[in-house]
């Protein structure tokens, strides 16, 4: 399938507790650098007819009204940790707007994570002015939203299955620490890949900036953007200057194209 150009915008670039985090004062949360303001991840894909977003977090309702977004085709789920999944009673207001439901595309585990989480969505008795989603499932195969191809890729959380997606020669993955060789076969020859990048010292769940730096070395991945940062990484401003070539932090609002 052949893939339009895409505009992608960083709707939220930090980790679960967000960047400042609550009650710390450390050189990173008390930064004046907007750069080192973090809303919990989530990314914004867009061609000239298509816009989807990938994971309702719980800054969702902002993170839209930042964007501008004015129009809303389908949400894509990597899975269903809170960081990821809490904003979804806000698609209510495209639903009013738009006169329609919304895709909601999840796994079968993510799928009943959102039942449990949102039940009033799914009862049959619903109440006036609940979101309206039309909830369909994922697997491994290619599939199009609107006129974007999206592949699914399978990463480990742990032992949690996360998806990460691949929208034409542009890969993004978060909350991964494991991708098998056969998944890796799918991102090779992207462009550009963001990927997690939690911290300096290892983590149980997710990569850190050297395994990060490492994966996007051995993919030969030219153009590199990490996400999922935590305070403990440092200020955005003087880890950039450390980082090597084709490869940057990524940063709340930031826009690339591919």
């Amino acid at each position: 399938m052949t893939c339009p150009p895409l505009k992608i915008t960083f709707l939220g670039t930090g980790t679960s507790s967000g960047v400042p985090m609550i009650a710390c004062s450390c050189e990173v949360c008390t930064s004046s650098d907007k750069k080192d303001k973090r809303l919990r991840t989530s990314i914004l894909v867009q061609s000239e007819t298509t816009t989807l977003v990938v994971d309702t977090t719980p800054d969702f309702r902002y993170q839209m009204l930042r964007a501008e977004v004015k129009n809303l085709d389908a949400v894509l789920f990597t899975h269903s940790h809170k960081d990821h999944v809490a904003g979804l009673d806000d698609i209510r207001a495209f639903n009013f707007f738009q006169k329609q439901a919304i895709n909601v595309y999840a796994t079968e585990p993510t799928q009943q994570a959102l039942k449990a989480e949102f039940s009033y969505i799914f009862s049959e008795n619903k109440y006036p002015g609940i979101p309206e989603i039309n909830l369909l499932s994922l697997d491994e195969q290619t599939f199009l939203v609107g006129d974007i191809p999206v592949t699914p890729i399978k990463v480990m959380h742990l032992r949690m299955p996360v998806l990460g997606f691949r929208f034409g020669n542009f890969t993004y993955i978060t909350d991964a620490n494991k991708i098998i060789p056969a998944e890796q076969e799918k991102i090779k020859d992207s462009k550009i890949i963001v990927l997690n990048a939690l911290r300096h010292k290892e983590h149980i769940s997710h990569f850190n900036l050297d395994q990060a730096i490492e994966l996007t070395d051995d993919l030969k991945i030219p153009e590199a953007y990490f996400t999922h940062i935590s305070h403990q990484l440092g200020k955005h401003a003087k880890i950039n200057q450390l980082l090597p070539s084709g490869k940057a932090l990524a940063f709340d609002g930031q826009v690339i194209f591919s």
